[in-house]
């Protein structure tokens, strides 16, 4: 399996999970697997990282407007 899909962002206005609970975020992470937009670590929920961990897509890309790079939280590494 690829952790590399074309993905549509399922919430396009922020973090899936702070959108929820009504929490604040920093930055946004969009998984590559499946869509999920997550907040960032520096964020004080880390969603981006949790859903990695629980679900086992480990790529994400930055979702902040002008930013294209790409991260794996596997290797903790730019991929």
């Amino acid at each position: 399996m690829s952790f590399i899909q074309d993905v549509v962002p399922r919430t396009p206005q922020g973090c899936e999970d702070c959108l929820r609970i009504g929490s604040p975020w920093v930055h946004l992470r969009l998984c590559l697997t499946c869509g999920h937009v997550g907040c960032c670590d520096s964020s004080p929920n880390r969603h981006a990282r949790a859903h990695a961990g629980l679900v086992g897509h480990p790529i994400v890309q930055s979702f902040e407007p002008g930013e294209d790079w790409r991260w794996c939280y596997v290797d903790e590494a730019l991929v």
